[in-house]
């Protein structure tokens, strides 16, 4: 009972705070717009938190080994509550500049590089007390929560604007920032930090060296992550193109909000049950070919229906991903690969990104898709090959209880 208490204590701290950032993404631009007359200056804050993250590898691998409790996810949350208040309280004095954006945009991103992995490897190490594959159960879950942000909350956000309330959601993102530290207040230290038989604390390499399979998952979904511009940008731009500007991307997005909440009730069956790198693979495959048919016939039936598709297997493929990582690992090394994860996860999708509209430009959106879900399912079609090949794949079991 203490195990599902702390659980869901995590699990709703993560979920309010990450709904909260969903709806604070419309306001923010607006309140930086209307404070400094430079469009320019929008993106400075998600800009600079970015950096941190992509560095973490190197600064933060004995930082993210002290995140391992609640009370110290909770200090990681001050600052982080800290970096958002920030902006509107400047604001409100009339002192926003770029300078304090670009600050609070660093602390910012340091704040994530360490609360997501470590609230992550907390829900792990929770559902490991609770127990067979519960771990993998609770993050599948979390990113469940995550998905249903993305789904509503920039609705919710844009309703609240219009309303005239839009320094106030910078105000309430804080507030549940800080609420989800109090929250994870409740999970107590288990002290599990310390390097595997007294040698050095592990780094993401050496973590990687005795689980391919984690190296493989990685390659899948960062090829995803990577492609992923096609998917928002090029729906973006296909609907401008055709004078429907907004309808195709709210009818993928759509789709995918309500596939990818299907992938949340059926995950943990599915990896349960097949090998976990095969199912990764499959699942990537089968959402380039969504993506795919997106590009060949585009119109917003096909596209919510595709997308919805798509939902469903990267779902799927994540958890697959978790369910390796839970089962092969814990503590110290847990959080190593946990916070390696999030790095893949946010340079490939920001080099995606960077290069996505260049690609659009030069090729048409449709022609991005279609290229992007060959990409997608050739790599992740590779990595199949190449685990049957090595016999990676062919054991869901191989890592069970080695964690222990």
């Amino acid at each position: 009972m203490r195990a599902r208490f702390e659980a869901l204590a995590l699990l709703a701290g993560s979920g309010t705070a990450d709904f909260a950032m969903r709806i604070t993404q419309v306001a923010l631009p607006l309140v930086i717009l209307r404070e400094t007359g430079s469009v320019a200056a929008t993106g400075l804050v998600g800009g600079a938190a970015g950096v941190p993250m992509l560095l973490s590898p190197w600064w933060a691998r004995k930082a993210r080994q002290w995140v391992d409790s609640g009370p110290r996810l909770a200090l990681v949350a001050m600052v982080t509550a800290i970096a958002l208040a920030s902006v509107p309280a400047a604001a409100g004095l009339g002192l926003l500049t770029p300078e304090l954006l670009v600050l609070s945009g660093l602390m910012l991103g340091c704040g994530t590089a360490l609360s997501d992995p470590g609230r992550s490897a907390l829900l792990a190490d929770t559902g490991d007390r609770w127990g067979v594959d519960r771990a993998v159960l609770l993050l599948t879950w979390q990113d469940g929560l995550r998905r249903v942000g993305m789904l509503i909350g920039p609705t919710v956000g844009a309703l609240a604007v219009s309303a005239g309330f839009t320094n106030r959601m910078l105000w309430i993102e804080a507030v549940a920032v800080v609420g989800a530290g109090l929250l994870a207040c409740t999970v107590p230290a288990r002290r599990t930090t310390g390097a595997p038989d007294g040698g050095e604390l592990p780094s993401i390499r050496a973590s990687l060296k005795e689980r391919p399979e984690v190296l493989y998952g990685w390659l899948i979904r960062g090829t995803g992550c990577v492609t992923w511009f096609a998917f928002t940008l090029g729906l973006s731009v296909l609907g401008e193109q055709r004078g429907r500007p907004g309808v195709y991307l709210a009818a993928g997005m759509t789709g995918y909000g309500v596939g990818s909440l299907i992938g949340t009730l059926i995950s943990l069956a599915v990896v349960r049950r097949i090998p976990p790198v095969a199912c990764a693979a499959v699942a990537w495959s089968w959402s380039g070919l969504c993506w795919i048919a997106m590009g060949l016939w585009s119109t917003p039936a096909v596209v919510a229906i595709a997308g919805a598709f798509s939902g469903v297997t990267v779902v799927v493929g994540i958890a697959a991903i978790s369910i390796i990582i839970t089962r092969s690992s814990a503590g110290a090394e847990r959080r190593t690969l946990l916070s390696g994860q999030a790095v893949v996860v946010s340079a490939s999708s920001s080099a995606g990104l960077l290069v996505g509209g260049p690609i659009i430009a030069a090729v048409g959106a449709g022609a991005t898709l279609v290229g992007a879900g060959l990409i997608t399912a050739l790599i992740a079609g590779l990595v199949l090959l190449r685990c049957q090949t090595a016999g990676h794949g062919t054991d869901r079991d191989q890592y069970v209880g080695r964690a222990a």
